[in-house]
């Protein structure tokens, strides 16, 4: 019997992109048993990526890092920029220069290939429903180069060096999908602030220095469930695409400083 209009409009397409079969094969197994994703296609390398998230304009691509004709930096973008799908990055490599060009290429979420089943699952359902998938750590991290960034341009005697000639961090983040923030960064800290409340200008703090909504509900000693509605008012409120670019907003307008950027909060 053919299946409701509403139970097939309910699940989620992916299209898995890995240079090895096994992997690929590991992860169908994975997300077939899953009543709400279907995986409809798999490619071997970047170039055959791009096409088949063409033809098929999956909801996710789960996409790896290293693979030949292509890598899946480059294949990321190209799929962002033609607006094909969301991009799901999943590697091996915990390093730095793939997470920034990663985040930098448009993909909406980072995974190494350790994470659990039961994350993974979670993660492609995330990303598919619109949110950026960032773990806590990954966000510490674009964190810790900004600020580092920074230090970077300070001479010896302290005093800030030449401003940066390449744009906003903020600006080369949400580049990709032309989704840039709505005012330039000059005009954004006390207008743009001064529509949260009291609470979201603290979780913008919070979600700042990369704590999860679990570890923002224990430092405000709220419910998860009720904790979750704030970061999404927030982002809502300043016209931010994700957390990314909470995290680099809550940066510039100074509510976190390079010297407790990655330190928990106190509390």
């Amino acid at each position: 019997m053919p299946e409701p209009a509403s139970e097939r409009t309910a699940r989620t397409t992916v299209l898995l992109v890995d240079d090895q079969q096994l992997v690929r094969s590991g992860f169908a197994l994975i997300l077939s048993v899953e009543d709400d994703l279907d995986v409809v296609g798999e490619a071997a390398d970047g170039a055959e990526a791009v096409r088949l998230a063409g033809e098929l304009n999956p909801d996710v691509v789960l996409m790896d890092v290293q693979m030949p004709v292509m890598d899946g930096i480059e294949a990321t973008s190209r799929i962002v920029r033609a607006g094909l799908s969301k991009v799901l990055i999943l590697t091996t490599f915990d390093r730095d220069d793939y997470v920034f060009a990663g985040l930098a290429a448009g993909a909406s979420g980072f995974l190494l290939k350790n994470a659990d089943a039961d994350h993974l699952v979670e993660a492609v359902r995330a990303v598919a429903g619109g949110h950026a998938l960032l773990a806590p750590e990954v966000t510490r991290r674009v964190i810790e180069q900004m600020t580092s960034d920074d230090r970077s341009r300070m001479p010896s005697g302290g005093a800030p060096g030449p401003a940066p000639t390449s744009e906003p961090t903020s600006e080369r983040l949400s580049e990709p999908t032309s989704e840039r923030l709505s005012a330039p960064n000059s005009e954004l800290p006390d207008a743009r602030l001064a529509e949260l409340t009291p609470r979201e200008l603290e979780v913008l703090g919070l979600v700042g220095r990369g704590l999860s909504n679990t570890e923002i509900a224990g430092h405000l000693f709220l419910g998860e469930a009720t904790v979750k509605t704030h970061p999404s008012s927030v982002l809502r409120k300043l016209g931010l695409r994700d957390r990314v670019q909470a995290v680099v907003l809550a940066y510039e307008v100074g509510l976190i400083l390079p010297g407790d950027a990655t330190a928990p909060p106190a509390g």
